[in-house]
């Protein structure tokens, strides 16, 4: 929580009795138009292919990328499988920027862009290298996997927050799509921690 803290004048002295009013941090962040919102949509997967969506931190970025929330949902067809990845690299293909990313302040103006890219890939081959596949979830067809992480997952300029989604093992022959959606905000580095 933040604080805000104003005082007033009691009787013509000053009050030593501060006005404090806490508020969440998304809150704060939104209203200092560093707050974003975005998902990746019609994203498609077999069972022999997979696909993913990540934030991406660029290199020369300038912030920290803090998620606060991830959202899988919409998989048909089939039980599926989520991998998180950090600072891992997808399998080889078409990366694609997600058009779907907006401040969640509209009140703004001009509104604020994010330094942090919302990517994903479709019908994949092969698994994420590197970095460290940090947890995994299982899901139903139709159901939503949904994690608040209170912005305690951080990415240095560079790094990545990956959802690798893929159908479970004993569904042969099956299609499926879906959608992963993300919610951080970004913080910008102090000029000396600037690389």
């Amino acid at each position: 929580m933040y604080k805000l803290i104003r005082e007033d004048k009691c009787c013509n002295r000053p009050c030593t009795l501060p006005k404090t009013v806490d508020i969440p941090i998304e809150l704060y962040k939104s209203l200092r138009g560093e707050y974003f919102i975005g998902y990746a949509d019609n994203l498609s997967f077999s069972s022999n292919t997979s696909t993913w969506a990540r934030l991406y931190n660029p290199p020369h970025s300038g912030v920290n990328l803090h998620v606060n929330v991830w959202t899988v949902t919409d998989i048909s067809a089939a039980p599926f499988r989520a991998q998180f990845w950090f600072n891992a690299t997808p399998p080889p293909s078409e990366i694609k920027d997600s058009p779907l990313v907006t401040p969640s302040n509209t009140a703004i103006c001009p509104p604020p862009i994010p330094e942090v890219k919302l990517q994903s890939a479709s019908d994949v081959s092969g698994e994420p290298t590197g970095g460290v596949k940090a947890f995994v979830r299982r899901g139903e067809p139709g159901t939503t996997l949904v994690e608040s992480e209170n912005g305690k997952l951080i990415f240095p300029p560079g790094g990545s927050f990956l959802v690798f989604l893929s159908i479970q093992e004993g569904f042969p022959g099956v299609t499926a799509s879906g959608r992963i959606a993300f919610g951080w905000w970004e913080e910008k580095l102090p000029v000396k921690c600037i690389r």
